[in-house]
C-alpha cells in the first residue's frame, strides 16, 4: 500500500509510504490519496487530519520520475495527475495539516498548497527543481505564492536545485506555522490537530471552506493559465531525461 492511514481520537494519520522513493508520487500512490479523502468525507470519526511522509528522508519529493503520464498532442491541454491528490481537489473541508521531515520538492506542494497549515521539524527543507530541468514551475508556483512572499516564491521557483529554503526560512516567510526538533513534526501536527478535532465539526469545516474562500478567485484564474504555460515554455520529455541524468535528479521527475 502505498498510503497508510491510521485513526485515533478524531485524528486520521495519513501517511504517504514510499520511503525507498523518497514518498515520490507514482500513478497508484495518485490515485490512493484521491480515494484515501474522498473517503475521509463519509467518516464522522475522523474530524482532522495529519498528512505526513514514512521514513524521515523526505515528506514527498513530487511525482516519481518512472511514472508514464501520456500526453495529449494538443498545446492546450496538458494531463496532471497531481491535480486531483490534495484534499481540496476531492471536496474534503475537514482540516489538513502537513507534518514535513526532510525534503519536500516539487510535486509535494501540490498538497502543502491545500494543508490549511504546516508543521515541520528543524531538518526540513523545501525547493522546486522544475527551471533546473527545463519545466515550468506553474501549479506549483501559484500555490506556494498563496502561502509565501512573492519574492521568496519567485527565489525558490527560478533557483531550481541551486537552492533550498531551510525550515527556519520556511517560518520566517509564512509557509511553516511551527518548527519542531528533527523527530517531531508528526507529534506536534497531532497536537495540533486534536485541538482542531474538539470543536464543533460544523463550525470548523465551515471556517476551513471560508478561508479557503478567500484564496479561490486569484488562484483559479492563475491555475487556469498553467497548462498553457507548461506547453509552451516545457522542453521536449527527452530533453527533460538527459538533464536528469546529467544532474544525477535522484528518484523524482516532474510531469
Amino acid at each position: 500500500m502505498t498510503v497508510r492511514v491510521t485513526a485515533e481520537d478524531g485524528v486520521a494519520v495519513v501517511t504517504l509510504d514510499r520511503p525507498d522513493r523518497h514518498n515520490a508520487i507514482d500513478l497508484d500512490m495518485a490515485d490512493r490519496l484521491a480515494a484515501v479523502w474522498r473517503q475521509l468525507r463519509y467518516d464522522d470519526a475522523v474530524r482532522a487530519v495529519v498528512l505526513t511522509g514514512a521514513g524521515g528522508r523526505a515528506f514527498s519529493t513530487g511525482i516519481d520520475r518512472a511514472a508514464h503520464v501520456p500526453q495529449p498532442p494538443s498545446p492546450f491541454s496538458v494531463d496532471d495527475p497531481l491535480l486531483t491528490i490534495g484534499p481540496k481537489a476531492n471536496d474534503l473541508w475537514k482540516p489538513v495539516v502537513a507534518a514535513v521531515e526532510g525534503m519536500a520538492c516539487g510535486g509535494a506542494f501540490y498538497l502543502l498548497g491545500e494543508c490549511e497549515f504546516v508543521v515541520a521539524s528543524r531538518g526540513a527543507t523545501f525547493f522546486d527543481p522544475h527551471t533546473t530541468y527545463g519545466m515550468v514551475s506553474a501549479y506549483e508556483a501559484v500555490l506556494m505564492a498563496q502561502r509565501m512572499p512573492y519574492g521568496e516564491v519567485a527565489r525558490m521557483s527560478l533557483m531550481g536545485t541551486a537552492e533550498r529554503v531551510s525550515a527556519r526560512r520556511a517560518y520566517e516567510t509564512g509557509l511553516v506555522s511551527e518548527l519542531t526538533e528533527p523527530g517531531g513534526a508528526v507529534a506536534a501536527a497531532c497536537r495540533a490537530a486534536a485541538v482542531v478535532a474538539a470543536y464543533p465539526t460544523g463550525a470548523v469545516q465551515g471556517t476551513v471552506r471560508a478561508v479557503w474562500a478567500a484564496r479561490e478567485a486569484a488562484r483559479d484564474r492563475a491555475l487556469a493559465l498553467a497548462p498553457h504555460l507548461i506547453a509552451l515554455g516545457n522542453l521536449p520529455a527527452e530533453r527533460q531525461a538527459a538533464l536528469f541524468e546529467g544532474r544525477g535528479g535522484g528518484g523524482y521527475r516532474l510531469r
